[in-house]
């Protein structure tokens, strides 16, 4: 046992979490590989919680969390790398593609500028890891939140409407967007296996991401209004509407599930620790889905809190910590991705002819290409600093 988690167990006796989504049930893990205790609470059952048709981007950030965590290798099958991200402008006509050797050097020999993740394999595969747990206590499926101890430390980890953040007060600076987003998996003729498109056009930005045997997912952003009523196409309407506005070349052939509407909003807590309590993931922030960033930056919290737990002092003392440590990444990505979206989704004429010039220097320079896919692929903060390995 380290000194570390001597420290901790003289103080936390135990860590409570609310909620076990993908960043509830990580931190968790983390949390237990620590050595430390953990209740984790949510009130849908293990099937529910699993079931969600949703896939996700993860970047080089979340892979080394997920090594760290011994969960990568168990979902490597699961995993399909994109080696080649395609960024298309439709209004100003310019198109820039990244591939590995844009990846710092670190990066280069895991095989990926990124990987997509369904849902349900990344659920299934956490939560049996923490039922495995003897230092894990799950309630999972109803019934009342366990009482934490007054030393516990308490993780919100229950969502952008968390009643957990509620209860204690805090408040939040948001915004809802104009657009709404679709979501629906389909497959695709003419798309690159190994390839994800990022195609920025006036009524918002269309990301198709690959999930393995010509299967991808579709992240459909326009009017919230627009999406409502995609959503409940018949099939065949849905796909043609689809393929109207896919680059030519690219054929939907097939609806793989019900597509799903869900309104889109910038959110920041105005704080995010209170007592001995911390706000993780979506209960703390949400940002436009533009470049695949939310989970990533969820599960960089749990990198951030794990390493103030491991710095020991008392639960209050840990939480604020976390609370300080957290901002500038937050505030950098959420402001980033609300400009790319304002930006690339404006028909005024001034903004598409610096989009131009900007593509065209990205597309130029390799050196813009590595500084940006750095931001994206390892956070901001990364930047300048030295990547483990």
């Amino acid at each position: 046992m380290t000194r570390h988690t001597l420290v901790m167990a003289s103080f936390l006796l135990e860590t409570h979490v609310m909620g076990a989504g993908p960043t509830g049930c990580m931190v968790a893990l983390a949390l237990a590989q620590q050595n430390q205790r953990v209740v984790l609470f949510d009130p849908q059952a293990f099937d529910a919680l699993t079931s969600r048709s949703r896939a996700y981007a993860i970047t080089h950030s979340s892979r080394r969390l997920m090594q760290r965590l011994g969960v990568w290798d168990e979902l490597r099958k699961d995993l399909v790398a994109f080696e080649q991200l395609d960024l298309r402008d439709l209004a100003a006509g310019h198109q820039v593609l990244f591939v590995s050797d844009d990846l710092a050097e670190k990066n280069r020999g895991h095989h990926g500028i990124g990987w997509i993740l369904d849902h349900r394999p990344l659920m299934t595969a956490l939560l049996q890891r923490l039922q495995e747990s003897a230092l894990v206590r799950l309630h999972l499926g109803g019934g009342a939140a366990p009482i934490p101890s007054p030393d516990s430390l308490v993780i919100a980890a229950d969502g952008p409407s968390s009643p957990t953040r509620e209860s204690w007060g805090i408040r939040c600076w948001q915004h809802r967007y104009r657009q709404g987003c679709l979501t629906a998996k389909v497959v695709l003729r003419g798309v690159q296996a190994n390839q994800a498109c990022e195609l920025f056009r006036p009524e918002g930005p269309l990301a198709v991401l690959p999930l393995g045997n010509e299967h991808f997912q579709v992240v459909w952003s326009a009017p919230m209004q627009r999406c409502q009523d995609r959503s409940a196409l018949p099939p065949s309407e849905f796909l043609d509407q689809l393929a109207g506005i896919l680059p030519q070349g690219i054929d939907p052939d097939l609806l793989l599930d019900q597509p799903k509407a869900f309104p889109q909003q910038w959110m920041l807590a105005r704080r995010l620790s209170r007592g001995r309590g911390v706000l993780v993931g979506e209960a703390g922030h949400r940002c436009h889905p533009v470049g695949g960033q939310g989970l990533n930056l969820c599960w960089r919290d749990v990198d951030v809190l794990v390493k103030s737990v491991q710095k020991g002092g008392t639960a209050k003392r840990i939480a604020a910590r976390y609370g300080r440590q957290r901002w500038i990444d937050l505030i950098l990505v959420g402001t980033a991705t609300d400009l790319l979206v304002r930006c690339f989704s404006n028909r005024i004429g001034l903004l598409i002819v610096f989009r131009r010039i900007a593509l065209q220097l990205l597309k130029q320079s390799r050196g813009l290409r590595q500084l940006s896919l750095r931001a994206m692929t390892d956070g901001p903060l990364q930047i300048g600093q030295a990547l483990p390995d």
